[in-house]
């Protein structure tokens, strides 16, 4: 498994990078693993408000439809369509297929970093 440094990470498998105040989130390696082949992404819509801990779409994968949980609260300032007509982009490349990004964030607080995602993940096996 593959978890960045440089990234932050939910216990609901999303991670998460600050870009000067707008956050892209997206699935975890771990999650696109246990998942299996991604065959449908639902998303939000740009300007929706997303609150940490609550489900802001779904994915569909040959295993079954999992929530896409929010790691942070904020707004939705631009959704990745190329995964409409693309879902296993989050397969082949967990970290750089995004999902959403959200500005006016808060809510950070429950985010892992990296090391502590990784134990978590090792407790969840």
């Amino acid at each position: 498994m593959n978890y960045p440094n440089e990234l932050s990470y939910s216990k609901s498998h999303e991670w998460v990078k600050n870009e000067d105040g707008v956050y892209v989130v997206g699935i975890s390696d771990f999650a696109q693993h246990a998942l299996g082949d991604v065959v449908f992404v639902n998303l939000p819509a740009e300007g929706d408000d997303v609150t940490a801990g609550a489900a802001f779409g779904d994915v569909e994968s040959v295993k079954a439809v999992s929530d896409l949980v929010s790691p942070v609260s904020g707004t939705i300032c631009a959704v990745n369509e190329e995964l409409v007509d693309s879902p296993e982009l989050l397969n082949s490349d967990p970290y750089g297929a995004w999902i959403i990004k959200v500005e006016n964030v808060n809510g950070t607080e429950d985010l892992l970093s990296a090391a502590e995602y990784e134990a978590f993940c090792k407790e969840e096996k």
